[in-house]
């Protein structure tokens, strides 16, 4: 675990990178395209992309600390400063992200040095492909087919929608059917200048820089060597993708977090006199971060128990939007419009909602995990 004196060393350094966002926010929620300026040295970006050790030759380094930012309670600090200024622009970096940790849990020694080398050479994107039109994540309607062609070799087909990065990435993964029952989803590890593959950008109203897109694969070759977890009889796709929806939930709640921190601060230096008015939110924003890192805690220890990462996405999920909707009503009619920034983080605000599960998925996780004794087993290990 790592100590509270270097989370808040961690939390100072991101602060500072992330005023580097402010100028190019609403830019970037103009032109997605501008994504790729991020990566222009305005903000050190192999070293807040997440890379493993080995990759990494030069990371974060606070008074003598090196920090890799391949932990789910290092990267809620980094993500929660960087989403007080641009939520979208955090999740435009180039970087891993979730098909990264697919591939460093079911990919062989081969896999990952052919995802990751390309990563640690140049700026790119990554897609992680799941959610369907009509059907979202859900493994039992899944549509998308990996199948033998006519020749006896592997295609893909099917289409994915709201995919992060879509269109800007260079590789990521698919998840399809192969087989019927929960073992016949694989993961599939592409790169995205296949035949065969398209990625069209998608209208948004919030989160415009993260570019949500959709991906249509007709009859896109798969070999043999690009199927993740291939020598594994269990660790399958949805293994992969369930572990990879738990980790990645308290990095979306710290991110919802930092656009309600952000538009309470915005409240505080345009009407002072509200403070008051906002002890109770106040309160609660407090009270979720504590709540998110104790979330990222408990999937750095166990990725398989989902319990407090739902927990902490309802109530950063919920926090982000009354945040928001509360500082618009308090600066008054016409505040969208005269407040540029305040109105990007009250649009953005609503799309955390329907990032990794909305609440309704997460009340039935938490649920389950409190009928389970789960709650008392993450307090034993906090402790611990």
């Amino acid at each position: 675990m790592t100590d509270n004196t270097d989370l808040r060393n961690l939390r100072a350094l991101a602060r500072e990178h992330a005023e580097t966002l402010r100028a190019g926010a609403l830019d970037l929620d103009r032109d997605p395209r501008l994504a790729a300026s991020l990566a222009d040295g305005r903000l050190p970006w192999r070293q807040l992309m997440g890379l493993p050790a080995e990759y990494n030759p030069d990371p974060f380094t606070v008074h003598g600390r090196a920090f890799y930012l391949d932990s789910c309670s290092e990267q809620v600090i980094v993500y929660e400063e960087l989403a007080r200024v641009d939520a979208a622009a955090a999740l435009a970096l180039p970087g891993p992200a979730m098909s990264g940790f697919v591939v460093s849990h079911l990919g062989d020694q081969a896999q990952r040095e052919r995802y990751y080398s390309l990563l640690a050479s140049t700026a790119t994107w990554t897609f992680f492909g799941m959610t369907e039109p009509a059907r979202g994540s859900d493994p039992a309607a899944m549509t998308t087919a990996l199948r033998e062609d006519e020749t006896g070799g592997l295609v893909l087909d099917g289409v994915k929608r709201f995919i992060g990065n879509g269109t800007r990435a260079t590789i990521g993964v698919v998840f399809a059917r192969r087989s019927p029952g929960p073992l016949g989803i694989n993961a599939v590890l592409l790169e995205t200048d296949r035949p065969g593959f398209t990625a069209v950008p998608l209208d948004t109203l919030g989160l415009r820089g993260l570019q949500l897109s959709e991906l249509r694969m007709d009859q896109v070759p798969v070999a043999d060597v690009d199927l993740l977890g291939r020598r594994s009889g269990t660790r399958q796709g949805m293994w992969a993708a369930t572990r990879t929806f738990n980790r990645f939930r308290p990095v979306v709640s710290s991110l919802a977090l930092g656009v309600a921190q952000a538009a309470y601060d915005y409240v505080l230096e345009h009407r002072p006199a509200a403070r008051e008015r906002l002890e109770d939110l106040a309160g609660r924003l407090h009270g979720t971060r504590a709540l998110i890192l104790a979330a990222a805690e408990s999937a750095d220890h166990d990725p398989g128990d989902g319990t407090l990462a739902s927990a902490a996405k309802i109530r950063a999920t919920a926090l982000a939007e009354e945040s928001t909707t509360t500082a618009v009503r308090l600066l008054g009619p016409g505040a969208r419009f005269e407040h540029p920034m305040l109105d990007k983080w009250f649009r953005d605000a609503r799309g955390f909602e329907y990032m990794e599960g909305t609440a309704n998925i997460q009340r039935l996780t938490l649920a389950q995990g409190y009928l389970q004794g789960r709650l008392t087993d993450v307090r034993a290990v906090r402790a611990a």
